[in-house]
């Protein structure tokens, strides 16, 4: 072959190999420091697919502790000496004994906790700590740093109280009697504030998040209260949704098919 047909030969393979590298799946440094992960409770179908995201990545070779708003936070210890003992899933969600979510939906992700070692952080707030938060205000389930820090003596963000109202109210059919909104409010701020100092508390390890999507939600979620300390985190947040959402809800969203329910806003409006 001349020499000239041979270097145009090197110089085409050597184009087809940079160009298949382009083609290679993210490595693992693409991973955020924090990934959010939502969910419509009561709909398998979004469970099923935020679980193979985070199986693929653990897969991959990401080792992320995994925080679980299913847990409350008090029983940290608990669910650490559960880890370390059980074997299984199922296992782990006897010694818990907490009955109001639908184990079924978490029993994969629990397992690939276990199987991988990677540790499970309980994030969310007692319903009795959240019964003080209702009675006494956002501050009143917080240590006079986490106060300081998150500026919590100061007036809480309009735009945050705003969009959690809007939420509730419209969770509970616009028929929540207004005395009762401010404090429901204040209670689900206190979750995404204390779901924040959690995740952040995982650091230097990287964290995932499994909560409702109102908790991932960048407007008024968790990631606005990652933002508002010290130091900045790379933190992703994605949407399992029904319905398209707003933009700027979420930094991305995958669409779920909508799940058979019947209209639980008609009962309680019939009855009013």
């Amino acid at each position: 072959m001349p020499m000239n047909s041979m270097k145009l030969l090197l110089a085409v393979s050597m184009a087809l190999l940079a160009g298949c590298a382009g083609q290679r799946t993210a490595p693992e440094s693409s991973n955020p420091q924090v990934l959010l992960l939502g969910e419509v409770h009561d709909n398998a179908d979004g469970h099923k697919l935020r679980y193979e995201q985070l199986r693929q990545r653990v897969e991959a070779g990401w080792r992320p502790a995994i925080a679980m708003e299913q847990f409350d936070r008090e029983h940290q210890a608990l669910l650490t000496k559960a880890q370390k003992d059980c074997r299984y899933a199922q296992c782990v969600i006897l010694v818990m004994q907490s009955p109001r979510w639908d184990w079924q939906q978490y029993k994969p992700i629990i397992d690939l906790a276990l199987h991988y070692q990677l540790p499970l952080v309980a994030a969310n707030l007692s319903r009795a700590d959240a019964s003080k938060v209702v009675r006494d205000g956002v501050a009143s389930s917080f240590d006079a740093e986490t106060i300081a820090a998150y500026k919590l003596k100061d007036a809480l963000p309009a735009d945050i109280l705003q969009g959690q109202r809007k939420e509730i109210v419209a969770g509970h059919c616009g028929m929540l009697p207004d005395e009762m909104v401010p404090g429901m409010v204040h209670a689900q701020i206190a979750r995404d504030i204390w779901m924040a100092k959690l995740v952040r508390a995982q650091q230097p390890r990287d964290v995932v998040l499994i909560a409702g999507n109102g908790h991932v939600r960048k407007d008024f979620g968790v990631p606005r209260w990652l933002a508002a300390v010290e130091p900045k985190l790379t933190v992703r947040s994605i949407g399992y949704v029904e319905q398209a959402p707003a933009q700027g809800e979420y930094d991305s969203h995958i669409k779920i098919a909508g799940k058979q329910r019947t209209d639980a806003c008609a009962g309680v409006k019939s009855k009013s």
